[in-house]
């Protein structure tokens, strides 16, 4: 059986169903219990995700912290190498600097500095992306600066069932997974399975299915790039699309595959214009498909500047539908 969620909704349940699964699976953060909501009801949080699991796990497995990002991601990965499986929410994206010693230093090495004797089965949700004019250091998207260091794996959903998925084969994974939520995905609804099934980290999505140009989107970008896509169609721009879920380890061999039949490429991504993500999917594609390619790989992000806080600076700040359509079909041009 399906079912119609968001993916606030298909994380609160994949929160609840791998808690009673597993006693040793533990959540911690800033506010996750965050008072009562209008029907009495806990709110877990500024988004909601963790809703109710205090209620029915108890505080000893659901522990509100102070603000000390720096305290609690560090207590987690203190909790991981005794055997217990955090997941952790770290508010913002824009606040892991506050942790990032825990991170690269501790949690990213254990692993590899035990001699594979300590595991770290750590999985710290956080959330990313602008459109709500949350402003400079509450927009960013620093998946790619995350997914740069060795040790830490990255994934990027954009669908419910791939939320509740990511987040249940996470709590599996040897290493630590950071997970980046886009804030303004919250309350985007899809088809999920009863069951929540687990999505293998490392493998991406073919979404669309086309020959004229390969098209990598990451998180919201995709969704605009899925609409570009079908009204390209159209008009005669069949656009092949690759949600690749996992920013580290990437899924290379789809989107190789994709371009040694399209020989076309773009890369949209809401992170930085430069070291992002986007350059990584274009040194790939240089590097290992070079051989395929018809033109010179494009990338569309924001500018290199921090987040504009008016609306309407914002918006122009993103990359809009206008952008990716007007590029893909510029693109087109070059034989």
């Amino acid at each position: 059986m399906k079912q119609d969620m968001t993916i606030r909704e298909a994380l609160n349940k994949a929160h609840h169903q791998v808690m009673a699964a597993d006693n040793s699976v533990i959540v911690i953060g800033e506010d996750i219990v965050g008072g009562t909501g209008f029907a009495g009801e806990e709110r877990g949080g500024v988004f909601g995700v963790t809703a109710g699991l205090a209620t029915k796990f108890g505080t000893g497995r659901v522990i509100d912290t102070p603000i000390s990002e720096t305290a609690f991601v560090g207590m987690a990965v203190g909790a991981a190498m005794t055997g217990l499986k955090p997941i952790v929410e770290v508010m913002f994206c824009d606040f892991m600097g506050v942790c990032f010693d825990q991170l690269m230093n501790q949690a990213a090495k254990a692993r590899f500095l035990s001699g594979d004797r300590v595991l770290m089965p750590l999985v710290i949700r956080t959330t990313m992306g602008a459109g709500d004019s949350s402003g400079a250091v509450h927009s960013q998207s620093l998946h790619a600066m995350l997914a740069s260091i060795p040790g830490l794996t990255v994934v990027c959903p954009s669908t419910p069932a791939d939320a509740a998925g990511l987040l249940k084969s996470a709590l599996k994974h040897p290493d630590p997974v950071l997970m980046f939520e886009h804030k303004g995905l919250y309350d985007y609804t899809g088809d999920v399975a009863d069951s929540l099934p687990a999505v293998p980290i490392g493998q991406g999505r073919l979404v669309l299915e086309g020959s004229d140009v390969t098209v990598v989107a990451v998180s919201a970008m995709l969704h605009r790039c899925e609409t570009v896509a079908l009204g390209l169609a159209s008009k005669g721009i069949s656009v092949e699309l690759i949600d690749p879920r996992t920013i580290r380890p990437i899924d290379s061999k789809l989107i190789l595959s994709s371009l040694s039949k399209t020989g076309r490429l773009v890369v949209i991504d809401e992170g930085p214009e430069f070291g992002g993500f986007a350059d990584s999917v274009i040194a790939l594609a240089a590097s290992e498909g070079f051989a395929y390619l018809k033109a010179a790989p494009v990338k569309i992000t924001p500018p290199q500047t921090p987040t504009p806080y008016g609306r309407a600076l914002e918006k122009a700040w993103l990359p809009d539908e206008n952008k990716i359509a007007t590029t893909l079909t510029e693109m087109m041009t070059v034989a």
